[in-house]
């Protein structure tokens, strides 16, 4: 079971017996419990895992380890503590506000966003991995565990993102320390743009840390070329198309998350909904009539 705010708060050295001690709720989320503690004129953030979130390929000591190495580096709060074996973590709550999508697609927050992606990408490797074809394999398992439905032609859909990872075995082998999680509400603004939520990071593929921000923020082809243009200077046509295969893969990786999360979670969302805006856009782009060009492409070119 686990902890309440007030039994996590009791466990940190020194919040106990604060003089000054105040837990109120944050919003946003759908997967954990999120507590905002004012202690002695100090913020922080607490978080409080939600149940069975390992289902979802969340590790919590890897959760915290990439976010006390962001933290370090000034690209994330700072972590504070790290509760275990419930895997609570407590960072440091920096005053700024939440970035509005249509901020995030301006071309100079795209140029923000791409430097400190290049700046996450070169972090040091740890024990985390991410791939987003071994993700949708293992959620697909859990799906069919719970009994909770496919869209109509998933098998279909399955078989050609299969061609894709075979397409792009070589290019993903290379790996870098990514987030994998860019929703808009994981950016802050502060004195400087900040991310929020570790909880998905992981050596991995960075055009999948692209193709997410990008999806994340429904970006236009025109700012999709801004955004490689942000990261790598002069890109090529391969780059492009591992874009957009990753773009394909974000969507998936998001829908097959809302599917696991109707066979396991107990709140009060609507997941189908959730999962099938993701499946949408997933069978509208796995039709693209450059989809094979794109394979080629990352296949046979560095």
């Amino acid at each position: 079971m686990a902890l309440s705010a007030g039994e996590a708060v009791a466990r940190i050295p020194g919040w106990a017996n604060a003089s000054s001690l105040r837990i109120s709720s944050l919003g946003g989320g759908i997967t954990n419990q999120n507590f905002r503690v004012d202690v002695n004129g100090e913020s922080f953030a607490l978080r409080i895992p939600g149940e069975n979130t390992e289902l979802l390929g969340i590790n919590r000591e890897y959760e915290y380890k990439a976010n006390l190495a962001a933290g370090k580096l000034g690209l994330a709060p700072e972590v504070i503590d790290f509760i275990q074996p419930e895997g609570c973590l407590v960072t440091r709550i920096i005053n700024g506000r939440q970035p509005s999508p249509e901020e995030l697609r301006q071309p100079n927050r795209i140029r923000d966003i791409a430097a400190l992606l290049r700046k996450i990408h070169v972090m040091p490797e740890f024990p985390g991995m991410f791939s987003a074809f071994r993700v949708v394999a293992d959620y697909s398992k859990i799906v069919r565990q719970h009994k909770v439905g496919f869209p109509n032609g998933f098998d279909g859909l399955i078989e050609r993102i299969r061609s894709a990872e075979k397409a792009l075995t070589f290019r993903s082998n290379k790996m870098h320390f990514c987030h994998n999680d860019l929703l808009n509400a994981n950016f802050l603004v502060s004195d400087k743009m900040y991310i929020l939520d570790w909880e998905y990071a992981g050596m991995g593929d960075l055009f999948f840390d692209l193709a997410n921000f990008s999806n994340n923020h429904e970006f236009s082809s025109e700012q999709d070329h801004w955004l490689l243009g942000s990261y790598f200077g002069r890109y090529t046509s391969t780059q492009w198309a591992h874009l957009k295969i990753m773009q394909v893969m974000s969507d998936l990786r998001e829908g097959m998350w809302g599917l696991v999360q109707l066979g396991i979670s107990k709140l009060d969302f609507d997941f189908r909904e959730y999962a099938d805006k993701f499946f949408d856009r997933v069978f509208a782009n796995i039709h693209n009539p450059d989809w094979d060009k794109w394979l080629l492409e990352v296949s046979t070119n560095e």
